[in-house]
């Protein structure tokens, strides 16, 4: 009886050898495209509106991140390194997004940050962001003094981290401006919201727009939560504009559209990026058929260099959709990813590659789903394309595109 005991106590410490070698090659062999299930993680936040009035545009930013990094591991595309996503809802409010970044900075695995969607957003976001030497790329902020400064005169670049996608307001307004003109329009009443973007989008178009000969009837401004424009709404009819020019998010927008016409001022309304949403369409009702749209880039269902990443999306089962800024979202995941490669080549942590990122996505250059990814000495992508949609039997649909 002891002999047998002793046997199996021998079977036994076989077995478990055996066990725990191949419990050992099989976590040489690893999971998630790096070769390794012990790689070191590096993760790349997300600072947009998860819910909310805009939450649409947020969702397709976060969405579009989780695609590019999905990808990235698929391939093993940075040996040794899992890349996660942490996405952080800043309710498209300047001090949600301020505490999101906060979070985000005081995690040492987080090594860039694609966001924000609002440029107010951004104003609190960057000097967090910066401080902790994590880079931030946008695809969708469009204020011109994000990267150039307050005075267009003289630009100068407050934060090395900070880059975007998309194109500007400096060219957004002045692309509508120059629309409307050959449109034959030469009087147009302005409103935007006192925000960051949409006064920006303002200025910028008229400026251009009395450059080029336009007059500006009237010049309004409405509080980011009204939802009773009467009182504006009077005001711009006794000038007798042409059309109206907005600056600001659908949310408003339609709003302000819809009671514009039942109030007997049909002309159309025109906008930047932030209105070019089907929920602006919603919002603003059956008599919003010939407004306007101006957004950064080409249709990004026409666009070869975008077909895969549609398709990818597609079959990626999100329930929502990529929106305006989905491609853009997914090539800024991608230059991160692109200046991880550099700079996490010989790191040992994700922290102490940060200032090495920022360097070098500032050098990258690649063919992304929106056309050539690179970006200028402020950190604004050299791509400056935009279309015009107009709404047409209930939807948007493009009527011109130009850079």
């Amino acid at each position: 009886m002891r002999k047998q005991l002793v046997l199996t106590g021998v079977t036994l410490l076989a077995t478990t050898m055996a066990l725990s070698a191949c419990g050992s090659r099989a976590e040489e062999t690893g999971t998630g495209g790096s070769g390794d299930t012990a790689a070191k993680v590096a993760k790349i936040g997300v600072i947009a509106p998860l819910s909310g009035d805009l939450s649409a545009l947020g969702l397709g930013i976060q969405n579009s991140v989780e695609l590019a990094v999905k990808q990235a591991n698929e391939k093993g595309t940075i040996p040794g390194w899992t890349l996660e996503v942490d996405a952080q809802d800043d309710q498209a409010l300047p001090d949600t997004g301020k505490n999101a970044a906060t979070k985000l900075a005081g995690d040492d695995e987080v090594v860039g940050v694609v966001g924000t969607l609002n440029s107010s957003v951004a104003q609190s976001v960057q000097p967090v962001l910066s401080g902790a030497n994590i880079a931030q790329i946008s695809p969708a902020n469009t204020n011109p003094t994000l990267t150039k400064g307050a005075d267009p005169a003289s630009p100068q670049r407050s934060y090395p981290g900070y880059f975007r996608t998309c194109t500007t307001d400096d060219v957004q307004g002045p692309f509508a401006a120059k629309y409307l003109l050959e449109q034959g329009i030469k009087s147009v009443a302005t409103i935007h919201d006192k925000k960051a973007y949409g006064q920006g989008l303002v200025a910028a178009f008229t400026e251009a727009f009395k450059a080029g000969g336009g007059t500006i009837a009237q010049a309004e401004t409405i509080n980011p939560d009204d939802k009773d424009f009467s009182a504006v709404i009077s005001k711009v009819k006794g000038a007798n504009p042409d059309a109206i020019y907005y600056g600001g998010e659908y949310p408003q927008a339609g709003p302000l559209a819809q009671q514009a016409k039942a109030a007997g001022l049909d002309v159309p309304l025109m906008g930047g990026d932030g209105i070019f949403d089907p929920a602006y369409i919603e919002l603003a009702g059956k008599t919003s058929d010939g407004d306007l749209a101006t957004s950064v880039g080409a249709p990004t269902e026409t666009l070869d260099s975008a077909k895969q990443f549609v398709s990818d999306y597609s079959a990626g089962g999100f329930e929502q959709p990529y929106g305006a800024y989905g491609a853009y979202a997914y090539d800024a995941a991608n230059a991160i990813i692109n200046g991880l490669k550099e700079s996490l080549a010989s790191a040992e942590d994700a922290k102490s590659a940060r200032e090495a990122t920022i360097t070098a996505i500032g050098g990258v250059s690649f063919d992304g789903a929106t056309g050539p990814v690179s970006f200028d000495e402020y950190g604004d992508t050299k791509t400056k394309v935009l279309t015009v949609y107009k709404v047409t039997d209930g939807k948007w649909a493009a009527d011109k595109t130009g850079s």
